[in-house]
């Protein structure tokens, strides 16, 4: 006599899909999508693209993002229970990365529930690796907060982190985020990175100050991963200033060059003048 509680168990799978560029889809996704009974993703006309795509005929399609995850969550539980191959993707790259879902698979973790995932694409990681600023170390902070005071303050709590920070941003915000950057971190090394995997894929590394001065910042378009290089380890030599100041008193005055070096160097101003005097050989600027 068969025991109807011992239904075979189905399995959900985080699947990775294309930031970009379709083709950076792998096999073992498109194999996945292919045999999952229920699909679900953040928006269904997106995923519903991407399947008609790869020839993949839609099966049951479920929303899953921050307004329903409550709703949702139990149905999704019960469908595994239940023996259903489930898919869970987002709109572009890795799953839960600045997606919600995180409760989703400690709950199929605290209940012994089938669970994997499928790796692939992840435009912060990406654009890490092709950033130029230290991959040793990092932490993704995803999206900030809108408001400036709110996000000066997310950044404050971060001035000690070691390694590189990522970041998610839009373009109307950038240049602001910029701003705040540099009010909290300094003239730290910084990079960005847009369209990436697609025709006009771009990648470009500076200090704050250059960016700030860029006159092309409000024409950029494609959500950008910004990434700010992490605190410089030691403090400037005393040679390396005193060569700093003599360099731009050639051409400044004593206190346009005391503002550039301090700047530069992150130091005092008033010290930093008062030994551009002392070069000089001034009493007064």
């Amino acid at each position: 006599m068969g025991n109807e509680n011992c239904k075979q168990l189905g399995e959900l799978c985080l699947v990775a899909t294309p930031i970009g560029n379709l083709q950076d889809i792998t096999y073992r996704a498109v194999e996945t999508l292919k045999n999952a009974q229920i699909v679900v993703c953040e928006d269904t006309r997106v995923t519903r693209t991407l399947l008609s795509h790869f020839g993949i005929k839609p099966p049951v399609l479920w929303t899953y993002h921050e307004h329903n995850a409550d709703v949702q969550r139990p149905k999704i539980v019960e469908a595994v229970r239940s023996g259903a191959k489930v898919a869970m993707v987002s709109d572009a790259g890795t799953p839960l990365i600045s997606d919600p879902g995180y409760k989703l698979v400690r709950q199929f973790q605290e209940e012994g529930l089938p669970l994997t995932a499928l790796p692939g694409p992840c435009a912060a990681v990406m654009a890490l690796t092709l950033s130029g600023l230290p991959t040793d170390q990092f932490f993704f902070g995803g999206f900030t907060p809108r408001k400036s005071g709110a996000r000066q303050s997310y950044f404050k709590a971060l001035l000690e982190v070691p390694g590189t920070l990522v970041f998610y941003e839009s373009p109307k915000r950038f240049k602001d985020m910029l701003a705040d950057m540099e009010a909290v971190f300094g003239d730290r090394d910084v990079a960005f990175a847009r369209e990436l995997t697609k025709r006009f894929e771009e990648v470009r590394r500076a200090d704050l100050k250059s960016f700030l001065e860029a006159s092309d910042l409000d024409t950029l378009k494609g959500e950008l991963v910004v990434l700010v290089g992490p605190k410089r380890d030691t403090a400037p030599k005393e040679d390396e200033i005193e060569a700093a100041l003599v360099a731009c008193l050639a051409t400044l005055s004593v206190k346009d060059a005391a503002q550039e070096v301090a700047s530069r160097f992150h130091l005092s101003r008033q010290k930093v003048y008062a030994r551009a005097l002392a070069l000089r050989g001034d009493e007064k600027a």
